[in-house]
């Protein structure tokens, strides 16, 4: 087959490879411990189904409006104002099946070749994927270890060129867990309104999912709402990765070529979810709360554990549901050590290098998981690591 050459450029999700292969080793009899995917192990709470299975009886099974029913578009414009601080016109939200369409569209509409955009490195690895996919420059903004995984933000200063056309943040942050201070994205939003034609993409999906203070949004700033492009959703929040709903809150003018992408792949998101997440948005947040508290408890847990194996430090994560320890103390690369936990300790994790060039050295745990299974990998990677060191 013959296949377009923009197609080299598009990359994958390696934690779907990772089970694959995690659930050919189950069909043989081993047994693993699944820490590789980053999906909450909780069931959607029970007002949000019931209303699912409500407005599927009622009719909600066919086309609704591209850019999303407008009660779960007002629902989002008085939760963002809510949450966020945000005083918005539900013409500026767009809804989508999950929170991938967004970025993507985004992208199609902002990048384009001899345009930069700059992500943050390790992260979500869709970010680079679609950035080269447009025939943009990916330009990475490294995390530091040392930094608990925050940004330089002075070199990211120095990036930022008159190519630069989009900036992309993600807080809390997929693979690393950290969250960006108020004071950091005062800095970054200082940085943005300098120049011209420069947009952020802030990938809140993870916004919930804080263990310490607040979320801060950088559209809340002074002169930022007009340039920022929030990305959100229910997957994470109110464990609905199968609803597939998300949504992005734009500039309005953007709203119509979003809307345009959308028509011509999408059509549009599943009514009967959308009502749903009505629900989600305006019903009790009492099982969010529990979640997060359950979470916490894990993410101690996980850290410590990992802490007390030689040759591996782990920062403590500010916020979403990943420990992202260093492994360079055991001399393994990052792949070799997803390689061996998995056959030798009967863990799946995700190598850090699947996270970009500055996740080589690391690994992303999900603690998405029994605080009793957590505990059992921890004892398995331990054993696994002085045996191999």
């Amino acid at each position: 087959m013959t296949l377009a050459a923009r197609m080299m450029d598009l990359g994958t999700e390696t934690a779907f490879e990772v089970l694959a292969k995690a659930r050919a080793l189950e069909a043989l009899g081993k047994e693993i411990i699944h820490l590789e995917i980053g999906e909450p192990d909780f069931d959607t709470p029970q007002h949000i189904v019931e209303a699912g299975v409500d407005a599927l009886r009622n009719g909600f099974t066919h086309y609704g409006p591209t850019p999303g029913l407008p009660q779960l578009r007002e629902a989002i414009a008085r939760n963002s104002r809510e949450v966020r601080g945000l005083d918005l016109d539900p013409a500026h939200v767009v809804v989508t099946p999950g929170a991938k369409p967004i970025m993507f569209y985004v992208l199609l509409a902002l990048a384009e070749p001899g345009v930069e955009v700059i992500y943050p490195n390790p992260g979500f690895p869709i970010y680079e994927s679609m950035i080269k996919f447009t025939g943009a420059t990916p330009v990475p903004m490294q995390l530091l270890e040392d930094k608990a995984y925050h940004p330089d933000l002075d070199d990211l200063a120095k990036k930022i060129t008159d190519r630069t056309r989009l900036i992309i943040l993600n807080s809390p942050e997929n693979p690393c867990g950290s969250a960006l201070t108020r004071d950091e994205l005062g800095t970054i939003a200082n940085l943005a309104i300098r120049w011209d034609g420069l947009y952020v993409m802030a990938d809140e999906i993870y916004k919930d999912i804080l263990y310490t203070g607040e979320h801060h949004s950088i559209a809340a700033f002074p002169g930022m709402a007009e340039r920022t492009i929030i990305l959100d959703g229910f997957s994470k929040s109110y464990a609905m990765t199968g609803w597939r709903l998300g949504y992005g809150i734009m500039p309005e003018e953007l709203v119509p070529h979003i809307v345009k992408l959308a028509v011509n792949s999408v059509s549009c998101a599943a009514s009967f979810s959308q009502i749903a997440a009505v629900a989600a948005l305006d019903g009790p947040q009492d099982d969010v709360q529990q979640m997060v508290a359950e979470f916490a408890q894990r993410r101690r847990l996980i850290t410590d554990g990992l802490r007390a194996i030689p040759g591996i430090n782990c920062p403590e994560p500010e916020g979403a549901f990943y420990a992202f320890p260093s492994i360079k103390g055991t001399g393994m690369s990052s792949g070799e050590f997803e390689e061996r936990a998995m056959s030798e300790a009967g863990v799946a994790l995700l190598a850090g290098s699947a996270f970009g060039e500055f996740g080589e050295g690391y690994v992303r745990l999900s603690y998405a998981n029994s605080q009793e299974n957590i505990q059992k990998a921890l004892e398995n990677l331990d054993r696994f690591v002085r045996s191999a060191t």
